[in-house]
């Protein structure tokens, strides 16, 4: 079965940094397009980026633009997420999730293996 794995979410106060990790299990990611997406207390997922299978090319959403940067390292089969200048509103379960896609798509309905989620709490 196919496993993904989040981990890097926690608190941290506005304004700080975090990284999130996305590690794979029994798959390699270089063959997926990946996803990061994030789901707030009473509200709906949305995608926050993603970073393609064939060009790496990445996309973001407008609210994480210029603050987040997706990469991949695969040699150790991990995405990361790296989040700066974080703001309350930063706050959501986040998932990475892995699909097929040739583009990079921030809609759910692309990807077809999830990760549990990590928690994100941006707070002072």
């Amino acid at each position: 079965q196919l496993q993904l794995v989040e981990s890097g979410g926690g608190l941290v106060q506005p304004g700080g940094s975090l990284r999130l990790s996305c590690a794979a299990s029994r798959f390699t990611l270089g063959a997926y397009t990946i996803g990061w997406f994030r789901q707030a207390l009473g509200k709906e997922r949305e995608g926050v980026s993603c970073i393609s299978k064939s060009t790496g090319s990445t996309a973001y959403a407008g609210s994480v633009k210029g603050r987040f940067t997706i990469s991949r390292d695969n040699a150790k089969n991990t995405v990361y997420l790296q989040m700066n200048s974080l703001k309350p509103e930063d706050t959501a379960i986040y998932y990475c999730a892995a699909g097929q896609a040739t583009l990079c798509v921030l809609s759910q309905a692309w990807y077809n293996v999830w990760g549990q989620g990590t928690q994100v709490t941006v707070s002072s």
